[in-house]
């Protein structure tokens, strides 16, 4: 499975960095292939190092204006003209998406495909890893677009809340029915 993570390019303390890791280590053992912003910087790259240490994987798609920071030893890496068209390039490659912590390009990025699949236009699982709480109050106003009527589709439609790594990959796989 290709699996799409949106998530931070910043240094991150352990309390995020462990479990994005042990995400990484999961989906590589899995014999999944990471498709991700193409960075090799902060927890983009704890996440690339975990995939490719665990056997899995590199397909990167970056921006022109952040293609210093590109991950040289990917397996496969896209150079998009810009943000839109990479957000638009990692969908297109991704079968799954996990939304891991991250800040505004993060949540861009989140809301995009929970968009699509609100009207239709993707039915890939989606999941945010929600590492120490950090989405939370995401959840809560999701919970309040559903009960005051803003979403036509149920949220568990949507997107699958999970806490722990290896409960967001065992969703993903079960989903398209890998065993």
């Amino acid at each position: 499975m290709n699996i799409c993570v949106f998530l931070s390019s910043a240094d991150l303390d352990d309390r995020y960095t462990r479990p994005a890791r042990e995400f990484a280590e999961l989906l590589g053992k899995g014999g999944h292939t990471l498709v991700w912003g193409g960075s090799d910087v902060g927890l983009m790259k704890v996440v690339a190092d975990g995939v490719h240490e665990a056997g899995g994987r590199l397909l990167g798609v970056s921006v022109e204006f952040l293609s210093a920071r590109v991950r040289a030893q990917a397996d496969e890496m896209i150079v998009a003209r810009d943000l839109a068209e990479r957000k638009a390039l990692l969908l297109e490659k991704a079968d799954a998406v996990v939304v891991m912590v991250g800040g505004t390009g993060t949540l861009d990025e989140a809301t995009e495909i929970l968009e699509l699949k609100k009207h239709g236009h993707s039915d890939m699982p989606v999941v945010l890893l929600n590492t120490d709480g950090f989405y939370d109050g995401l959840k809560q106003q999701f919970l309040r677009m559903e009960d005051e009527g803003f979403l036509p589709r149920p949220l568990t439609d949507l997107v699958f809340f999970a806490e722990e790594p290896v409960g967001a990959l065992a969703y993903l796989e079960e989903s398209q029915g890998i065993e």
